[in-house]
């Protein structure tokens, strides 16, 4: 059993696959659904969103100055962290968006105290702009944060389900990984997770757990320690 993790999800899974649509509700409460019952059995949680149902970096123009297009990304995040903070409020859960800038009274400033505070006391913790500069994924965010409050896992709700040897969208032959190293991510530049947070678990000695987060109840079963996805070691 798991006593405090971080759960990376991606902006697109707060969408889900209806086209024009920045929230599905049904999704959305599914979701909650599945962290109600981590929490009841005692798991502490804080979650880091992405921001691809309102912005990606690739839908900058290439004239779009990197800098500019990675802070609309991280207001992306904030939009969809609070989002996410009222769902569970509908749903009876304390949730706090705490964010690395100053944001009026939109959120609280990061501190490793008031997040670990918030999820001793049972509330849901939501990371949102990153790190607050650019050049830094939410996949490295995740991993920063999972440092910062010695977390015991990092998990990564994806919408494919796990590690493979080749990109399964154009390799119908492409092999699931079961267990790999991170450093065998950085080794052979597997694109599951980016360089940086995969170096990060590396030196921390963070398990990740990598899986599919349109099968059944993946959450529940993955932190429940069910063999699904893939289990990045850290050995």
């Amino acid at each position: 059993m798991y006593n405090r993790i971080i759960l990376k999800l991606s902006g697109e899974a707060l969408a889900g696959d209806k086209d024009g649509v920045t929230f599905d509700d049904e999704i959305i409460r599914g979701l909650i659904a599945q962290i109600k019952t981590v929490l009841d059995k005692g798991t502490q949680v804080c979650l880091v969103v992405g921001g691809g149902n309102f912005w990606r970096g690739r839908s900058a123009t290439s004239e779009m100055d990197r800098t500019k297009a990675d802070q609309i990304g991280m207001l992306a995040t904030v939009m969809n962290a609070i989002y996410l903070a009222d769902s569970f409020r509908q749903a009876g859960i304390v949730a706090r968006v705490q964010t690395p800038i100053t944001i009026g009274t939109v959120s609280e400033l990061f501190s490793k105290e008031s997040a670990v505070e918030h999820m001793e006391a049972g509330r849901v913790v939501i990371f949102a702009a990153g790190i607050g500069h650019p050049f830094f994924s939410t996949d490295t965010i995740t991993a920063l944060r999972g440092a910062e409050l010695d977390v015991d896992g990092l998990f990564f709700a994806k919408s494919i389900d796990g590690v493979y040897d080749d990109d399964p969208a154009t390799n119908p032959n492409a092999k699931k990984i079961d267990v790999i190293t991170s450093e065998d991510i950085i080794k052979n530049g597997l694109k599951v997770i980016d360089t940086a947070a995969a170096n990060l678990c590396f030196e921390r000695k963070i398990p990740v757990i990598i899986f599919g987060l349109n099968e059944e109840n993946s959450i529940i079963r993955a932190v429940g320690g069910e063999k699904i996805g893939t289990i990045v070691t850290v050995s």
